[in-house]
């Protein structure tokens, strides 16, 4: 490559990572997943809208599996291990039961439905049977339902990538008549089992070494995190175990270690992640001939059909009833189980593996992947209302965010008091926030103000609160409580739980 073909490669990436950012915000406003318009980014700088032609599944097997373990490492390091342990028995069974469950009911859809052999059936029931973490979470920033069950759909997420990468090799390399169901057994266990205790180490002997080792500057210490992260997923991908599971469990022991810089490794992490994910939708969207999706639109029809009413909705019963999850979580839980670009990295794996008839799959999950991501994404509101998990009148849960600052042992918190909050029309000294805490500004219709104590919020305001790193949890959870029962909520018993029963 010429310094001057670098300059072109150079402008035409950074037009495409800032044309996905304006992507990003549109999908926000219209309540979608940022992953569609990633695609169809992707899709129209391919062959069949500018003409850029990229058809090297194995290239794109290996940049897509190394983006996503870049995006489980980021949601690990910001995964909050106190709201993910309530839920870490019935996650855990639903990710791997789930998967279980859901290969099978799909692979016989496809087999009744599309005459496909049971190979070729349990091949795709295994692609499309993962949940896709940024996908789901990008809908239910929207969606104020309680902790617990956005924690369940979150651990699921993580956790059911490792099941279900090892599955789809199964069926893409082993015939099924040289295989057992204890064979297949075995080696799930033993690469999750694997997985985890690699996760783990790496995890905790990165914390460690952190919390040890003084850096010469603080960027140092995001970067020496991610390292850590990827460490972990190499080294159980070496040992033959699951590189997804070890760099989820590796990013959630060090997100939660309370390393040194915390708040600029999760700014990085979090950029990185979107970085990671623009590359990786556009880069699956530039692997698709769009002219070839029509003729596997009905099939897709049919997989997604089954997979949405007949097989999430039964792994999702079947994995969740020994733990007495109400019913109305249990339909919120399986409608939200979105597919993103998990399923459509894990249809390259059969192209290169030399399947006959992959080309198809492929084309077949990206449908279903576009398709019923429009079709679940923008009813999740009213779904989740429909089950009784967002009454009428709600008030959006607060969401606040933090900018450590280290040297002052203290923190910067900001929220904005939401649509029904409680905090409308509560005045700053009602709110008796714990000592040293203070709200130092207030946002109001693009107008700053410094508020006294008796100044009175609005539905609307941003709020500047500066507290300490210990006094954090105290004043989060204070603000939860006035938010939700206004400024005589200890009387009512409202004490800001963040993870209330429903």
């Amino acid at each position: 490559m010429t310094l001057a073909e670098l300059y072109v490669a150079l402008l035409a990436g950074a037009a495409v990572v800032l044309a996905s950012i304006g992507a990003a915000r549109a999908a926000a406003r219209l309540g979608l997943p940022s992953l569609l318009l990633f695609l169809a980014l992707g899709v129209a700088i391919g062959e069949d809208g500018l003409g850029l032609e990229f058809d090297d599944a194995q290239l794109a097997q290996n940049l897509g599996t190394a983006a996503l373990a870049v995006i489980l490492v980021e949601g690990g390091l910001t995964t909050k291990w106190a709201s993910t342990r309530a839920v870490l028995a019935p996650a855990s069974v639903l990710a791997i039961g789930g998967v279980g469950v859901s290969v099978l009911v799909t692979a016989a859809g496809a087999h009744l439905l599309l005459g496909m052999d049971w190979q070729p059936a349990l091949l795709l029931g295994a692609i499309v049977s993962s949940t896709d973490a940024a996908a789901v979470f990008s809908i239910l920033r929207t969606v104020p339902v309680s902790r617990r069950t956005a924690g369940l759909l979150e651990a699921e997420s993580g956790f059911n990538d490792a099941p279900t990468v090892i599955l789809v090799l199964l069926f893409a390399t082993t015939s099924l008549h040289e295989t057992s169901v204890v064979t297949v057994g075995i080696n799930l266990l033993f690469q999750l089992a694997a997985g985890a205790a690699v996760g783990l180490a790496v995890g905790y002997a990165g914390t460690a070494a952190l919390r040890r080792i003084a850096l010469p500057a603080s960027g140092l210490y995001p970067l020496a995190t991610f390292g850590f992260g990827l460490v972990a997923f190499a080294a159980a991908g070496t040992a033959q175990a699951s590189g997804f599971l070890a760099a989820y469990l590796a990013g959630i022991v060090m997100g939660n270690a309370g390393l040194p810089h915390r708040g600029a490794t999760a700014s990085f992490a979090e950029g990185l992640g979107w970085l990671a994910q623009i590359g990786l939708f556009v880069l699956l969207g530039l692997l698709i001939t769009p002219s070839g999706l029509p003729g596997h639109v009905v099939p897709a029809l049919l997989i997604g059909g089954v997979l949405l009413l007949l097989a999430r909705p039964l792994s999702v019963l079947l994995c969740l009833i020994p733990f007495r999850v109400p019913w109305r979580h249990q339909v919120f839980v399986s409608w939200a189980g979105l597919r993103g670009a998990v399923p459509i990295v894990l249809a390259t794996f059969p192209i290169v593996a030399g399947v006959p008839g992959s080309e198809q799959i492929l084309d077949i999950v990206f449908v279903v992947v576009a398709l019923f991501t429009l079709v679940q994404g923008p009813p999740l509101p009213a779904v989740a209302r429909w089950a009784g998990l967002l009454p009428p009148g709600t008030a959006r849960e607060l969401q606040v965010e933090a900018a450590p600052l280290d040297r002052l042992d203290a923190e910067l918190l900001t929220l904005v008091v939401p649509a029904g909050s409680r905090l409308h029309g509560v005045r700053v000294f009602e709110l008796r926030l714990p000592t040293p805490t203070v709200i130092s500004l207030i946002v109001r219709k693009g107008r700053t103000i410094v508020p006294r104590s008796d100044t009175e919020l609005r539905a609307g305001d941003e709020l500047l609160v500066v507290t300490t790193s210990q006094g954090r949890e105290a004043t989060e959870r204070r603000l939860r409580a006035v938010s939700r029962r206004g400024r005589l909520a200890h009387w009512f018993d409202e004490y800001g739980d963040p993870e209330p029963s429903s």
